[in-house]
């Protein structure tokens, strides 16, 4: 059995509100704020949608992150999706983000933190990059109740500078742990 350390695959940002977001050597995240340069960066809200319901809501979206093991899957129903381009900010490979509870805090590389606060909600955006890949990134529980694969988000509680190759480290919260809820 090979065990794989979580490690981050690729960094991404975007100063303009765009479905995809450009790679890049590093980012920079800033406790508080999010990702330095990033068109969601700031402590209220940055989502146009929740701006125009109420721009005061604090910003629980300021990193987004998206496990690489999700392009596999894509890709085997057909879809071509590389790093960055579902919007993400930090592409991760060997951690299972969408099984983490809410206020797992991860150590990307020597310095930054972030803590998870929930799941991304795929929209119909998702069907302007690539039509029919919202599905794909849907999917349905025994129970019925909708499955979000399109990634979780998280603050930043402690900046620093994240390149790829860099190691994960993940700090569960005490129990009893919270599941991922979209926010």
């Amino acid at each position: 059995m090979v065990v794989r350390t979580p490690v981050v695959v690729s960094v991404s940002l975007d100063g303009t509100h765009r479905f995809s977001k450009q790679t890049s050597d590093q980012i920079t995240l800033l406790e508080g704020l999010g990702v330095e340069g990033d068109a969601h960066f700031g402590k209220t809200v940055q989502h146009r949608s929740r701006v125009a319901q109420d721009p005061t809501q604090p910003n629980l979206r300021q990193v987004h992150l998206i496990h690489s093991e999700l392009f596999d899957e894509v890709a085997a129903e057909g879809f071509a999706v590389t790093p960055g381009q579902m919007g993400e900010n930090v592409t991760t490979v060997g951690i299972d983000l969408l099984g983490l509870p809410r206020g797992t805090v991860l150590q990307l590389g020597a310095d930054a933190r972030i803590e998870i606060t929930g799941l991304r909600n795929p929209c119909s955006q998702i069907n302007g990059f690539e039509p029919g890949l919202l599905k794909a990134v849907l999917g349905t529980a025994e129970n019925g109740d909708v499955v979000r694969k399109a990634g979780i988000m998280a603050v930043v509680t402690r900046g620093g500078v994240v390149r790829p190759g860099d190691a994960i480290a993940v700090t569960l919260p005490s129990e009893p742990h919270q599941p991922l809820e979209r926010v």
